[in-house]
């Protein structure tokens, strides 16, 4: 890989690496130490990934504009400005501000790492995105685990390591990337132009894909709220739930070369996949709502591990296949947009769910959730197998 990339590939982890110190911990906070509900944290949260859609949108057209270096320092800018006062004024409601503020900051910031990746090293193919996919869960594997620890000495210093590690990410940005290179990706996917009717039912066969991934995200979503909140109810430390993030980091990026394997068995059926890593998901979401005990979230985390490194390439991989030529951007931009709504409204139905009702309550939904998921992943390819049979008698 060529010297560029590795310098993305550092400032991706370090970036992450800061920003895991706080997200897993955000619920605790909001819930134990401000004294809110779980409603009230879901909507935080879901004004933090609002903001962030936001930022990605706004961050994307920037690279357009001026260019990946000065978008990223730009994104780096008011990500720090944020943690800064979050470090200082950290009650409420000044909590809220800066967590949205830190949230535009970082969605500006993921769009140009990924175009600038893309760019200095064309014959690298996926290979780039997938170098900034497990730096991503290198950092939070690193992140969350030294987060945990410095949380159950001082709540206090986490919004501070926050900010010392974008402050990295700032001199790395500004001594490493000014001299990157941006130019132009093309390449002949789907050069044949697709007809009016063909476009419509690839982009209806997206939007079904995308309606079941949501679902799954908003089920995820849980992990970093309302189960996080309920592991501190049955006296789980926070270094032990943190360490349920590092466990799922390091499975991501040990586990590289067991997924690839796995894949290419796979490889003729995505349909497949995603049914098994949903599959997956649900035992994930059985253990953990029986688990009274660290070790049973363990063993949930594991499970819930293998379950997304099924599901979460599959969908941009069959957004990729139905694109028709010069609309692969917006069409993995649906995707990236389904996965953050998913994040935004987990949080607070899975806040008002267990706030009116109960934490059972709560995996009960859950798993309809997912039995939803199956089904759009069993009909979402219904019409274009329909559409290419018509082709073929008539053509």
């Amino acid at each position: 890989m060529p010297r560029a990339l590795w310098l993305l590939i550092i400032g991706m982890a370090v970036n992450v690496i800061g920003s895991s110190f706080l997200w897993p911990l955000n619920t605790i906070y909001i819930h134990d130490h401000l004294g809110k509900s779980l409603s009230v944290a879901g909507i935080v949260l879901m004004l933090n990934s609002g903001a962030n859609v936001i930022g990605n949108l706004y961050g994307g057209h920037l690279f357009d504009k001026i260019g990946g270096y000065k978008s990223i320092i730009l994104g780096i800018g008011i990500s720090l400005l944020a943690l800064v006062g979050l470090s200082l004024w950290h009650d409420w409601p000044q909590y809220v501000v800066f967590l949205t503020i830190a949230g535009f900051g970082t969605g500006i910031i993921f769009p140009s790492m990924y175009a600038m990746a893309g760019s200095v090293w064309k014959e690298g193919g996926r290979k780039s995105f997938n170098a900034l996919y497990v730096a991503q869960n290198l950092g939070v594997a690193v992140g969350a685990s030294l987060g945990g620890i410095v949380a159950d000495y001082s709540f206090q210093l986490i919004f501070l390591a926050n900010t010392i590690m974008y402050v990295f990410f700032l001199l790395i940005a500004v001594f490493g990337y000014k001299r990157i290179t941006v130019e132009p990706v093309k390449h002949d996917h789907n050069e044949k132009a697709l007809t009016p009717v063909e476009s419509k039912v690839n982009l209806q066969a997206l939007l079904i894909i995308c309606s079941g991934y949501l679902l799954c995200w908003v089920a995820y979503s849980q992990w970093t709220t309302t189960i996080a909140s309920y592991t501190q109810e049955i006296n789980i430390s926070l270094t032990q739930y943190s360490l349920l993030w590092t466990i799922n980091g390091a499975i991501i990026v040990l586990g590289q070369p067991l997924l690839i394997g796995v894949l290419k068995y796979l490889s003729a059926s995505l349909k497949l996949q995603i049914l098994i890593g949903i599959g997956i998901f649900i035992v994930s979401f059985l253990v953990a709502g029986k688990a009274t005990a660290f070790s049973g979230f363990l063993v949930a985390m594991i499970i819930l591990t293998i379950g997304e490194m099924f599901i979460w390439p599959a969908v941009p991989t069959i957004a990729f296949d139905l694109a028709p030529k010069g609309r692969e951007g917006f069409y993995q931009g649906i995707v990236n947009s389904t996965a953050t709504g998913g994040r935004m409204v987990g949080p607070l139905l899975g806040g008002m769910l267990v706030d009116f009702y109960s934490m059972s309550a709560l995996f009960l939904v859950l798993i309809s959730l997912f039995l939803i998921s199956i089904v759009t992943t069993l009909v979402y390819d219904r019409h274009l197998k329909t559409e290419k049979q018509f082709e073929a008698k008539t053509s």
